[in-house]
């Protein structure tokens, strides 16, 4: 369906957030993706799917795309859309990473990298409802330049706990977490098994697995372990 690009800016040193107007778009749920399919002169046609990071119900449509210097769609998305610019979506697409309102049990998100973005049109529609259930999201960042989505993580909402790690460099007055996610730093900063809450993971395969693996053996119902990753072939 046809999309029109009403503003971009730049959301980190590697991505951009830009806000579409799609007049057919059907809705969607938080936690959802769609397909942005970009058409050369010459008719060649590249896609790829993207986390839409606004809520349902907000005006407009906003993705966070992360530049691959290598791929097809990001840096024109990135480096390229102006206001006024003219593409195509298709969706909504996936229900792996789904929130919705009335869900009972705690959810715990873990992202790394652009991985958060879909969350934060979670922890922006829990928040439209009240903020319940509990919710803990723990984000793996390289660096604090490319924490996407610094200002949805920075707002309080009651029962919310947002813990990110630096895992390849943090300023000296950091004091958070450093590292990658171990089993330790799971176990540590996220909601136990014993309280059987619905876990979200989002981020590159290798992270996704690591992740999942580490949250399975800390005791975590797989039936609700859910899971969505991005490899190679993105951008």
């Amino acid at each position: 369906m046809p999309a029109r690009v009403v503003a971009t800016r730049p959301e980190t040193t590697h991505a951009s957030r830009l806000l579409l107007d799609v007049p057919a778009w059907p809705g969607h749920r938080a936690g959802n993706h769609l397909d942005v399919r970009l058409t050369a002169a010459d008719g060649y046609t590249a896609q790829r799917s993207y986390s839409i990071a606004s809520a349902p119900g907000e005006h407009g449509l906003s993705l966070v795309v992360e530049l691959l210097d290598d791929g097809e769609v990001s840096p024109w998305l990135v480096r390229e859309a102006r206001a006024g610019d003219e593409l195509e979506v298709n969706g909504p697409v996936g229900g792996h990473l789904e929130w919705t309102p009335g869900e009972p049990r705690p959810v715990q998100m873990v992202a790394g990298g652009s991985g958060v973005v879909p969350f934060l049109a979670v922890l922006t529609e829990r928040a439209r409802v009240g903020g319940v259930p509990a919710a803990r999201l723990l984000l793996s960042a390289r660096s604090p330049d490319e924490v996407i989505g610094a200002d949805t993580l920075a707002r309080p909402q009651p029962g919310l706990l947002v813990t990110t790690t630096m895992s390849r460099y943090a300023r000296p007055e950091w004091t958070g977490l450093r590292g990658r996610l171990t089993p330790d730093v799971l176990r540590q900063n996220t909601i136990g098994p014993g309280e059987r809450p619905l876990v979200l993971v989002c981020g590159p395969t290798a992270f996704v697995e690591a992740v999942a693996d580490g949250l399975l053996e800390l005791g975590h119902d797989p039936a609700l372990v859910r899971t969505e990753r991005f490899g190679a072939s993105g951008g």
